[in-house]
This record gives structure tokens, C-alpha cells and sequence, in this order.
């Protein structure tokens, strides 16, 4: 297992899959490799799996096919491990944490997003699906938190804790499910009375942790929360269906009011160079979008996203070819990535058009 993470660390790859009847595979730059040799067999998954994992977590394995926890290689890196049963087999993916905060620039995150960071209360989501960057992206914003406010106490609410926070400028409490607290549900309704100003919600997975999430929002807290869709209306669609139907309109209302943002990114390959660049869509909630959302309009928010760009909004799309211009990623992400694919072709064959009479007037 050490030689196997020592070639993750070393490659710079995202992930470690290990499972029977195939050799050890690792992810780079979002694209799947199998390393040299035979493959596992159950006996080998077994031992690599035993070699990293507590009997505590072993047996939740047993119990209900699946644990997950953090595990430090040394000073070299931090994984987060899902181990799992599959065919009556142990498998395991190992998903490395970067050892290193991101800055705003590394990230690719438009500067306005910085603003939201002093906002005194309200919510604040980063959408997108699994493996687009969305922790990386709020302990980066955490961390400048951490660096630049002497003010404020922020409690994480994770599962697990993936980024460690040294105690900076800020005070930092971590909690972990299942090692400190049992639910998010149940952290957040604590941490509600540990006088707290910030407070990360590692993951809003179910009606009871949303509801609690958009309560300490309501009463004077700034809240990060992460869910799995892509885009402001489908997250803001997500949270208002989570909850029983003669309940959705109270919701509509209570969200127009505490949403501050709504941060959605995807991971896309360069084709400049190895590696992968984040494209962003950025709603703010302003007096127009909060009376969509509680008209249930979320269909018209694209719109406003799409004229919003004096309040630091921007599309997905429109980020989309700023990348492709700018020689980062390729026509074929842009296409397929977008949310509007017949409208982001048209421009496309629009710019190549206009392109190519420029240079046969040449």
C-alpha cells in the first residue's frame, strides 16, 4: 500500500481505485490508468484494505457495505477512503486531499466571490457533481477566512474531515460524523449554541440537515453548504423538492430571503498543457432573483444570471468560452460541458465563420 500511494502522490493523481480482478488503477488529470502488474485477488484487496483501515471501520464495512473515513500518508499527503463490499469482495477508492490551499488565482475563481466571504449571515452553496473540486474550492475560501478575519469563529461540519485548518486569524473548530457528532443534522443544531459566526456544512444530504442549514442561516450565521447538481436553478429546484409539498412554498419564501450566492463548477481537461482548469457559474441573489425563486420562476434565473454580470454573475457557458478563446480547453468540452449546447455551437461556427473570412481577406 505504501509503494501504491507513494506513485499517487508522485503522479499527481486524483484517485487510487483498488478492486478484485484488475490491477490497481489511478486517475490523472481525470483520465483512468492501470499501474503495471497482475491482477488483485480478493486475498490482495483484503490486506491492502486491512493495512489502512480500524476494525471500527471494518465492521461497518460488514454491516452496512460501506465506511468512510480520512487517512494520513505520513507528512506526504491525506487521502479520503471509501471502502466498500462489491461482489462479496473489499474494494477500496482513495481520493488524495492537496496538501496545499489553493489561492483565488490558482483556483480560477472570479474575485467577486471574495466579497461574499464578509457577508454577516446567509447561505452559501458550491454545486457541482462528484470529483469537480468543491471541497478544494471552499477550504481554499475557508482558509482565507482563516487568514484575514480575527472575528469570527467558523465550525466545519464534515464526513469526513478532509482539510485541515491550523488555527490562523480566525478561531477553527473541525467536527467529524460518526467520530464527534452522529449526524449533520444533529452538528448543526449543536453547533447553534457554540457561539458560532461561520459554520460549513461538508454536505447537505437530506431534509433534515437542509432545514437545519437554512435555520442557522435565518438567524444570523453565514453558512457553506455543497450539494451534487450543476447550476443555480437546478440547486435551488433541489432544496425546495427536498421538502414535503405543502411545505415548498415556506421554502421558496425563506430561501429568496437567506441565499447569498450560488457557486457551481466543473473540472475540465487542458489541452494546453496536463491538468484540468474549473470552469464556474455564479449566481448572486438579488431583489430580481429572489422574487423568481419565490414565484417559483427558477426557469427565468438563467436570465438574470446572463445580465448579471455587474453584480459578479456569469454563466457556465459564457465561462465555458472563455476558456476555449483563451486556449485552456478544447471545442468539444465547450460543446459538451455547456448547458446550452445548440446556442454555444452557434456561436462557435459564428467566431470560426468570421475567423475564417478574416483570413481570407489576409
Amino acid at each position: 500500500m505504501s509503494d501504491l500511494l507513494q506513485l499517487v502522490v508522485s503522479e499527481g493523481a486524483s484517485d487510487l481505485h483498488v478492486r478484485v480482478g484488475c490491477s490497481p488503477t489511478i486517475r490523472v488529470h481525470g483520465t483512468l490508468h492501470r499501474v503495471e502488474g497482475p491482477p488483485l485477488k480478493p486475498e490482495d484487496t483484503e490486506d491492502l484494505m486491512r493495512s489502512i483501515t480500524s476494525e471500527e471501520h471494518i465492521q461497518q464495512v460488514r454491516e452496512n457495505g460501506g465506511a468512510d473515513f480520512a487517512f494520513a500518508f505520513g507528512e506526504a499527503a491525506r487521502f479520503r477512503v471509501s471502502v466498500f463490499k462489491e461482489k462479496g469482495f473489499f474494494g477500496m477508492v482513495m481520493r488524495q486531499i492537496p496538501s496545499k490551499m489553493l489561492t483565488f488565482e490558482q483556483i480560477g475563481i472570479p474575485e467577486t466571490v471574495r466579497e461574499l466571504l464578509f457577508k454577516p449571515r446567509g447561505l452559501i452553496l458550491v454545486t457541482g457533481p462528484t470529483g469537480s473540486g468543491k471541497t478544494t474550492t471552499l477550504a481554499s475560501l475557508l482558509n482565507i477566512v482563516n487568514e484575514t478575519r480575527d472575528d469570527v469563529h467558523l465550525i466545519t461540519i464534515e464526513d469526513p474531515i478532509e482539510y485541515y485548518h491550523k488555527q490562523k486569524k480566525a478561531l477553527v473548530t473541525q467536527r467529524e460524523i460518526h467520530v464527534d457528532v452522529p449526524s449533520f443534522a444533529e452538528a448543526l443544531r449543536r453547533a447553534l449554541r457554540q457561539d458560532p459566526d461561520m459554520i460549513l456544512v461538508g454536505e447537505m444530504r437530506d431534509l433534515e440537515t437542509i432545514e437545519a442549514a437554512i435555520t442557522a442561516a435565518e438567524t444570523g450565521h453565514l453558512v457553506f453548504g455543497t450539494l451534487h447538481t450543476t447550476g443555480a436553478a437546478k440547486t435551488i429546484d433541489r432544496l425546495v423538492n427536498a421538502f414535503p409539498v405543502n411545505q415548498q412554498e415556506t421554502i421558496r419564501i425563506q430561501l429568496s430571503t437567506v441565499l447569498q450566492a450560488v457557486i457551481s463548477q466543473l473540472l475540465i481537461p487542458r489541452c494546453d498543457k496536463p491538468g484540468r482548469v474549473a470552469a464556474f457559474e455564479i449566481m448572486i441573489n438579488t431583489p430580481s432573483i429572489a422574487a423568481l425563486i419565490r414565484d417559483n420562476k427558477t426557469f427565468r434565473i438563467q436570465s438574470d444570471i446572463q445580465t448579471g454580470s455587474k453584480y459578479g454573475m456569469v454563466t457556465l457557458d459564457s465561462f465555458l468560452m472563455e476558456k476555449y478563446q483563451a486556449g485552456l480547453i478544447a471545442r468539444e468540452e465547450v460543446i459538451t460541458k455547456s448547458q446550452d449546447p445548440t446556442t454555444i455551437l452557434a456561436k462557435l461556427q459564428e467566431m470560426e465563420l468570421a475567423q475564417a473570412v478574416k483570413q481570407g481577406k489576409k
